[in-house]
């Protein structure tokens, strides 16, 4: 479904629940009373997390801000997740915020019912893991470009040792 519809539907629920005066554990956002995250998507590729902090701030403490950027070049992919210290000010945002606009471009907000945090590693658990999983093919061919992106390991000896690759002359 087309995001701007999505972002008008969830505006005319708001808009019904309102003038029936529809209670608080009878609204649709009570379906998310266990998750204090919400989606945000349609951002402007320059925003920071210190801008989405100065947008969001206004409807409660934000305790968490994920900014989704690229693994090669660090750039905003236009969409975050943003987490709240208090549940309910995850309904304001999303009452307010969808639909509005930052920079010109349309945002949509949601709740998002389970979030899973991607926590960091650091650089021994990453090695140790590529390890793990085997030697990259492509670097046995010399043709793997992903560098410390690469899920495999480029472990040379272990790529000599395992007598894929090219032979020698």
């Amino acid at each position: 479904m087309n995001p701007l519809t999505l972002v008008k539907r969830i505006q005319n629920i708001n808009k019904k629940e309102a003038s029936l005066g529809i209670s608080e554990e009878a609204s649709w956002h009570a379906k998310y009373k266990d998750s204090a995250y919400v989606y945000v998507g349609g951002l402007p590729f320059d925003l920071t997390e210190g801008d989405l902090l100065a947008v969001f701030a206004q409807y409660g403490e934000l305790v968490d801000v994920n900014l989704i950027r690229d693994k090669g070049t660090g750039k905003s992919k236009g969409f975050a997740f943003l987490a709240y210290e208090d549940q309910r000010s995850t309904n304001l945002a999303v009452d307010n915020l969808n639909g509005g606009q930052i920079l010109g471009r349309i945002i949509r907000v949601d709740h998002v019912t389970k979030y899973k945090k991607f926590e960091e590693e650091d650089e021994e658990t990453k090695q140790r893991k590529r390890e793990e999983r085997g030697v990259c093919r492509a670097f046995q061919r010399g043709e793997c470009d992903r560098g410390d992106n690469c899920k495999f390991s480029h472990n040379e000896q272990r790529a000599a040792n395992t007598g894929w690759g090219a032979e020698d002359d």
